[in-house]
């Protein structure tokens, strides 16, 4: 058994992280709740669990006291934090650094790409199917991404007044839809809401009217039929929606109002770090648009500490 425990960015990258392991590895994994631990002072057992914090700054307080106590129970640790000299590298058994550099901006990106990167390196030692020489090609990917950057500054005008968003995903782009939501809170101040396509039909959809904004990811793979139908429905309801793909599907062309397209071929198993680049973009464009610093958002500090 594995548990993650994050908060923030680092969650999603837990959510992530818990579809790679399951898919890849057959091994089960949880998210741990750290207010179990911080609020009603009760530890579950974790003795034979291989517990993983998630941490870019390794300072986050509650992700902290759940890997200490789980480590005093006996348990495998491991810290995956960007800060070598942080708290967690202190408390954790075993560090996996992420080693992408200072963190400058507020509202992290890199970190997320790179706590990513380590999931997957995480996955394949843990035996996952695919070669570890498939994972020296992410950085190509992620570059073919960065390509849109004109076409993504320009798209982003058109949502100079957007204040509700959603977007959607599924499996392991279900993160990525989170993600994408986060950054537009965090950077942009636009209420949004991130879904599973499955989850967003069971009610959220009801919502939806004439031109409101949808973002999507739809990576050409096992989830691709329930995204397709999701942009069916959603444009019999007239919705605005922007589909994220990459060459390699086909059938996203006239599926939806907008598309961005990166112009490689990439397998969904791999698409979770390439399909967060245009995303990032769009929220810093968009921020910009908006007259706001992506760098600087109002009330936020770059480490935050809860219990």
């Amino acid at each position: 058994m594995i548990v993650l425990v994050a908060r923030g960015t680092s969650d999603n990258a837990a959510h992530f992280g818990r579809y790679l392991l399951e898919i890849c590895t057959g091994i089960p994994v949880s998210l741990a709740a750290p207010s179990i631990y911080t609020l009603y002072e009760t530890e579950p057992n974790l003795k034979d669990a291989l517990v993983i914090g998630i941490s870019q700054s390794g300072e986050s307080t509650d992700t902290n006291m759940v890997l200490h106590h789980a480590r005093c129970q006996g348990a495998l640790t491991v810290g995956i934090t960007n800060e070598p000299r942080s708290s967690m590298v202190k408390i954790a058994e075993q560090v996996f650094l992420v080693l992408a550099g200072k963190e400058r901006s507020v509202a992290a990106t890199k970190t997320y790409t790179g706590q990513v990167l380590l999931l997957y390196m995480l996955a394949h030692a843990l035996g996952a199917c695919f070669r570890s020489e498939d994972l020296y090609r992410l950085p190509q990917w992620a570059s073919s991404a960065i390509e849109l950057q004109p076409e993504i500054r320009a798209l982003s005008e058109r949502y100079r007044f957007m204040d509700h968003a959603v977007v959607v995903g599924r499996g392991l782009n279900y993160s990525n839809a989170f993600e994408f939501a986060l950054k537009m809170k965090e950077t942009c101040y636009v209420v949004a809401e991130g879904f599973s396509s499955a989850d967003f039909l069971h009610g959220p959809i009801a919502m939806i009217e004439q031109a409101f904004p949808v973002f999507l990811f739809g990576p050409f793979g096992v989830t691709w039929p329930s995204m397709k139908e999701m942009l069916e429905r959603l444009g019999k309801l007239k919705a605005e929606t922007l589909l994220i793909t990459d060459a390699s599907n086909r059938q996203a062309t006239r599926k939806s109002t907008r598309l961005l397209q990166i112009p490689a071929r990439i397998p969904e198993i791999f698409s979770p770090i390439p399909y967060i680049v245009p995303a990032q973009m769009l929220c810093a464009f968009l921020a910009e648009q908006k007259g706001f610093d992506p760098d600087r958002p109002r009330t936020l500090s770059k480490v935050t500490k809860t219990l």
